[in-house]
């Protein structure tokens, strides 16, 4: 019995996934592994890496022969990411700026961050967590510069 396999998915209907971050920088043993892994369990295995990594698994050919599709993530447009930042850093009470402070900061985000989803989620992080120390509800351009900063973004 494999400890690591939920019996009771494979009757459920659910696919279990295992899902394997900076994929591209797995040795080939590694590479070797997951395919024998994928081949001896019933799951799905979702592969992250930087851009070009399908064609380094070209090279071998008894896992590359495994693999569905390949998907190349873009940056995010500016609307998509105004969407997301909106959700995250909602504007809370407006300030007598009639909520100008709060659209520039989103803009600088969206300036600063060119789209990057995980540049864009460590910096609101960041964000957040100078909100939080200084007891801050709104967001501000100074809070975003203090996140960059902090993060030594853009410099």
């Amino acid at each position: 019995m494999d400890p690591y396999i939920y019996t009771e998915s494979r009757s459920s209907g659910r696919t279990e996934l295992l899902i394997i971050d900076e994929a591209d920088r797995l040795k080939t043993t590694g590479l070797e592994q997951v395919r024998d892994y994928f081949d001896r369990h019933n799951m799905g295995v979702i592969l992250i890496g930087m851009p070009g990594i399908e064609k380094r698994f070209a090279r071998y050919p008894q896992l590359y022969s495994r693999i569905g599709f390949a998907h190349e993530y873009k940056p995010l447009t500016p609307d998509e990411l105004t969407a997301v930042l909106s959700n995250r850093l909602p504007a809370g009470n407006v300030a007598d700026d009639g909520g100008i402070g709060h659209a520039t900061a989103i803009a600088t985000i969206i300036r600063m961050t060119g789209g990057n989803f995980r540049l864009v989620d460590r910096l609101v992080t960041q964000i957040e967590r100078i909100q939080k120390l200084n007891k801050l509800d709104g967001l501000t351009p100074e809070v975003v510069d203090a996140a960059r900063q902090a993060l030594l973004i853009g410099h």
